[in-house]
Parts: C-alpha cells; structure tokens; sequence
C-alpha cells in the first residue's frame, strides 16, 4: 500500500444532523462517547497501511482540524507519509476557491497528487461509521484493470434512495448507476469510496471542470459520465457499514455499539478505532447508581440511573435523575431528579432539577425541520440550560445557548417546538438592526 494516496472528504455541509453540524462539520461529530466520525476512516487508512492522507476540509472545519492536529494520534505525523489539511484557496491565477461539490474539491487539489506522485488513489468519506481494510479492494481493482472501482454495500430497499446504488454484471463491472433515485432497481449502494488511478483521475475530472451543466460531484456527475468510455467496477463490502448523515440513522448506530455483540471492536491498538486521547479521571459510579447497557467514557460521575445510553467524557448525572437511550456529549450535567428520555444532548448542557427532556405520547415532527426531526428524536443544543420543572416533548430542538430566561412561558415546551436564544429570535424578527 505505500503508492497509495487517500483523500479524505470532510468538508460537506449536513443539514440533515439539524444543530449537532451546525457549529461543527459532520466527521467532528462525536460517536460512542470519545471517537469523532472521522476517526473510523483515519483508522481504517492506519490498518491497511496507508500512511499518506489528505484531508479536504471546508464547513466549519475548526473542531475537525483541532481534533486532528499533526495526525499523531493515527501515527500520521511520522516523516513517512503525514496528513495534509486541504483548505480551500484562491490561487494567483483566479483559479480555486470554495469547493462547488466532492468531485471540484480533489480538482482542486490535482497540484497535491501531483507532488505525491501515486500508483493509485483513494477517495474517501470522513462521515460513515464502518471497519475495512483497503487492501482487498485496491487487489481487486488492479486484477480487474479498472480505471475506477466503487465501494458497494448492501442496503434495505427502504434506505436504499438515500444512496447512490449500482448495478453489477457477473464479473462486477457496473452496468448501471443511480444516484439517490425515488425508486432505485438495486439496493446496492456506493460507500462513497473510489480507487482511481491518478491519469484517470485527472482526465475526467479535467472534463467535469469544464462542463458547464455539472454539478461536480463524483455521484452525481463523474462515476455516471465514465460508463461508456472507462472500465467501472463494483468491489462488495460485506462487513457493518453506516451512513450516519441523519439524526436517526445517527441515533441508531450509537445504540448499536451498546450490543452484547457489537458490529465490531473499538478497542484493538493499530487494529481498532484510534482516536485523540482526552486525558481525564477514572468514570466514578455512586453507592445508589445503577447503570445498564451504557457506555461511559473517562471522568463520568454517575449517582442517578444509566439505561442504554452513551456518556462522552465529563458528563454528571445526580442522585434521582434518569438517562434513557440517550446520547450525552462531554461535561453534560443532569441535575437531580431530572429525565431524559431519547434524546442527543449537546456539550456543556445544564439539565436542571425535576427537568425532563424527551416527554409524553405526541410525536409531532418539529416545526422548522419537519423532514430532518420527525422519529421522536429531542436535541437539545451547545451550552444551553433547562430550567428546573420544564417538561419538552419529542422532536423538540433546544438551540445552543438558550437560557432559562428563552423558555416559554409555564412548564411545558410541546412536541415539534424550536427554542431559540433571544437575540437569534429578535435578528429573526428584524427587531434588532445591523451594523
């Protein structure tokens, strides 16, 4: 694997995640308490022994960098290959800037390849959870001669048209390829990862640069464009795979890292999931405790009761309060008494006393976000605090920052509501005038 080359797409904007990749990009976001989605694709790179990766970020992209520094985490800051961050840039001769789609970002970085001249490249997503070593797949492009092979995997027909889905002749090479369609044929469906050689590479994206109706994106436009002319193949993964770009889909993958028998190991050195190491104490569980089917991560203090849920690190929960299939990011506190209840709970949120988040039978979708926050699913934002004795039901979507002072009035915040912080609901409302 030391002529591969791995580029890693960051930068993708996720509307679909509503506030938890609102000051944050998608691959920042935490999963299973102390990993970021990004670490699985950074892993993966590490154990099949791909040591040189670039990173294009782009959205928000402050949380991502600093999380992952220099790369020493994944043994990425060695002379010996490295990690590039690949902002994106004017050049001097008016060429470059905001990255228009995935397939306009590498385009833009054609400069990169060619200073790190590669027998191959791979494409990659920062945002699906999954474990795979690469080898196999890049064996199988160069046995095959493929000029682009796509990473597919299994899906059930009712997600497959959220995907790109394929379809595959006996010997694997693509005969057909639908991106996102409402009635897909195939279920089938791309992992966003592709191995190119680098002329090839280079020849279509030259040509997705200058056409003027394209989109640029390799789903959408290059992979559909390249049918005729180039040899496409189809490589089968066959292990546990996750698009986690939704709120339950998100939701659902934590919890299934909460199994007797999870879809695999986190833990494992090299051959595991690596991560920037948070230094903290031990995870203290009270006298009067009682904790079931979590996961807890470093510096937890727990007095309350833990139903299957995933505590990052930091996170209190008092005597008398209750968390139930519940997602808590760092240094949340649960003050006593309180109850969450299906709910993904933003860092440095204060619960307070006799609180409950997540509450009642109404499963109302929320008012702004109807098509993202529609299961029963409650977010509550960055640094926000509930007041003492407030009830919010389902689908409820509590801004960053709000403060008691921002709740509504009496104790009830109903199903499908959004609370905002003041000054966001005065700008809204054009009370307050710009500078």
């Amino acid at each position: 694997m030391d002529g591969v080359l791995a580029l890693i797409l960051a930068g993708g904007e996720s509307a679909r995640l509503s506030i938890l990749a609102e000051e944050r990009a998608k691959p920042a976001v935490l999963f299973c308490g102390k990993y970021r989605i990004i670490d699985f694709t950074l892993s993966n790179c590490v154990g099949s022994g791909v040591s040189r990766v670039g990173v294009l970020t782009q959205y928000n992209p402050r949380s991502l960098m600093e999380h992952m520094g220099l790369g020493a985490p994944w043994g990425l800051d060695r002379k010996r290959g490295g990690l590039a961050i690949l902002q994106p840039h004017r050049a001097r001769r008016g060429l470059g800037g905001w990255y228009k789609g995935t397939a306009d970002a590498v385009y833009q970085n054609l400069d990169f390849l060619k200073e790190r001249p590669a027998e191959d490249v791979l494409i990659l997503a920062g945002d699906h959870i999954y474990k795979m070593r690469y080898n196999e797949m890049m064996n199988f492009h160069r046995v095959m001669g493929a000029d682009v092979t796509i990473g597919v995997v299994e899906v059930p027909w009712e997600e497959a048209s959220r995907f790109g889905t394929l379809v595959l002749d006996e010997d694997s090479r693509v005969m057909g390829f639908q991106e996102k369609a409402p009635h897909p044929v195939s279920r089938l469906a791309s992992m966003g990862i592709y191995v190119f050689s680098p002329r090839v590479l280079k020849e279509v994206l030259e040509v997705d640069a200058h056409t003027r109706t394209s989109s640029h994106d390799f789903g959408r436009d290059v992979i559909p464009a390249m049918m005729e002319r180039y040899a496409v193949y189809g490589y089968r993964f066959h292990g546990y795979w996750r698009d986690v770009g939704t709120i339950e889909a998100y939701w659902k993958a934590n919890m299934e890292f909460l199994q007797d028998v999870p879809p695999f190991e986190l833990n494992g050195g090299e051959q595991g999931v690596l991560t920037h190491h948070q230094d903290g104490p031990p995870a203290m569980i009270g006298p009067e405790a009682m904790v079931r089917l979590s996961l807890l991560s470093s510096g937890c203090r727990i007095q309350g009761t833990v139903r299957r849920s995933v505590l990052s690190p930091g996170v209190v929960v008092e005597e008398g309060a209750v968390v139930e299939d519940s997602i808590l990011f760092d240094d949340v506190v649960i003050r006593k008494g309180a109850f969450i209840h299906y709910s993904v709970v933003d860092k440095e949120v204060v619960v307070g006393e006799g609180a409950r988040v997540g509450y009642g039978d109404d499963y109302s979708p929320n008012g702004d976000e109807p098509e993202h926050l529609s299961c029963g699913i409650t977010l509550v934002g960055k640094r926000a605090v509930v007041p003492p004795g407030v009830h919010i039901g389902r689908n409820c979507k509590i801004m960053p920052e709000v403060t008691a002072e921002d709740f509504p009035p009496g104790t009830l915040v109903s199903s499908g509501s959004t609370v905002e912080h003041r000054t966001r609901r005065l700008a809204v409302a054009g009370v307050l005038g710009s500078n």
